[in-house]
């Protein structure tokens, strides 16, 4: 059985993040909004096959972990009504447990700020964090690749917070191509609903067929959520949001919703739009980040 180490790539990039006297070590989880998100087809097993840009935001969960001398792994905080064995991030360091026949174990803890149920990927990327993070922490030292095939047993979305870059998406999800994105800030409201996914891909009315684009062609302004219209017809309160927030300019939802969007030309132009939002809305701001802080958590 592999125990835990510490290789010395490892533990310069984990002096980042150092430890508390109690032991442990808190590391960020970055939210993401999708740029735009096209539905081009459907493949014979009912996945829907994407296209669209991953934009990761400052907005971030914090993760803290503290490794264990037993095999036990112990979530300290878990979501009301969610039982811990459910937990993306008990899930993710289960199977990292497992994958790599590691003797030690881990404590979590983990702190919320990105919304439930919005569409900016948080649970996913509290999995991709735990796994990113553990794999110096036991020492596993597997490769990104390897992680994020790992990782997609999660969640379509996991794979790329570990690819850790703005990215072209494709497929289900799981083809990732490296995308510069400007540097932005974001006016994003939250409408306080929790968006069911599979409802959104099951409705007859998602459109199912927008033609694919190339990255050298793409053009945001010229794309579209697919899922919007969808959501908008099962949450009236997502339209409400969008509504409100269009008068700032173009906004569209992120994801399968419920969080909407819209691009500010600086922070102080950000800060004034979510200062307006009415006290029957929740506005935020977010700036674009160009990588995941533990990027270099896993090899190429």
């Amino acid at each position: 059985m592999a125990s835990v180490t510490h290789s010395d790539s490892g533990s310069s990039a984990l002096d980042r993040f150092p430890a508390t006297s109690e032991g442990w070590r808190s590391f960020p989880a970055p939210a993401k909004l999708n740029l735009f998100l096209h539905v081009i087809g459907r493949r014979a097993d009912g996945y829907h096959l994407l296209q669209s840009v991953f934009q990761l935001v400052d907005l971030q969960d914090t993760i803290e972990l503290r490794v264990r001398g037993d095999n036990q792994i112990e979530h300290y905080n878990p979501l009301p009504g969610v039982d811990p064995e459910d937990d993306l991030t008990v899930r993710a360091a289960r199977l990292l447990q497992s994958h790599a026949n590691i003797t030690a174990g881990v404590d979590i803890r983990v702190t919320k700020r990105i919304p439930m149920g919005g569409g900016m990927g948080g649970g996913s990327s509290d999995a991709a964090t735990v796994l990113l993070a553990l794999n110096q922490l036991w020492g596993v030292n597997l490769s990104r690749q390897a992680l994020m095939t790992l990782g997609l047993k999660l969640g379509a979305d996991v794979p790329f917070f570990i690819f850790g870059r703005n990215a072209f998406v494709e497929g289900v999800g799981e083809i990732m191509t490296a995308h510069d994105t400007p540097e932005t800030w974001f006016a994003v409201l939250h409408p306080q609903v929790h968006v069911s996914t599979p409802a959104i891909f099951k409705d007859e009315r998602l459109t199912r067929d927008t033609p694919s684009i190339t990255m050298r062609d793409l053009n945001v302004a010229a794309t579209r959520n697919d899922l919007q219209p969808v959501a908008l017809s099962q949450q009236p309160r997502i339209a409400e949001s969008l509504k409100w927030l269009s008068q700032f300019g173009p906004a569209r939802m992120t994801g399968s919703g419920s969080c909407v969007f819209t691009i500010c030309a600086s922070q102080s132009e950000a800060d004034r739009v979510v200062s307006l939002v009415p006290e029957e809305m929740t506005g935020f701001v977010a700036r674009s980040l160009q990588k995941h802080e533990l990027s270099e958590f896993a090899e190429q």
